[in-house]
């Protein structure tokens, strides 16, 4: 049974900081590109961040990149969004979720964490 399982979410001040983490479970960790996805109110959704299960580099979109790093725990199935200097546009619903490279889609989706800055 495939579960993301989101926490972290919450109210936050601008220039607070905040960490997401996304606990998995069910398939093979390091097979696909564990992915932040947020969709803030009345927007479409917007990739965040990535990174390879089997790799080390994050990738970023760039209104977050040097801000927000993302990092994950082979061990314990976990990846993370450490996210920093948080502005009001960063809220929004983030999801975690998994790209495929085989069938080039996201596969597997958690349920959402909402993160407020104001």
């Amino acid at each position: 049974h495939v579960q993301l399982v989101e926490s972290g979410g919450g109210l936050v001040q601008p220039g607070g900081s905040l960490r997401l983490s996304c606990a998995a479970s069910g398939f093979t960790f390091s097979a696909y590109y564990l992915t932040w996805v947020r969709q803030a109110p009345g927007k479409e959704m917007e990739w965040v961040a990535s990174i390879y299960g089997a790799g080390t580099s994050g990738y970023y979109t760039t209104s977050v990149k040097d801000r927000f790093t993302i990092s994950k725990d082979n061990a314990k199935n976990t990846v993370y969004l450490q996210m920093n200097s948080l502005k009001s546009e960063d809220t929004a619903l983030y999801y975690c979720a998994t790209w495929s490279a085989g069938i080039l889609a996201f596969n597997y989706w958690g349920q959402g964490t909402q993160v407020t800055v104001s």
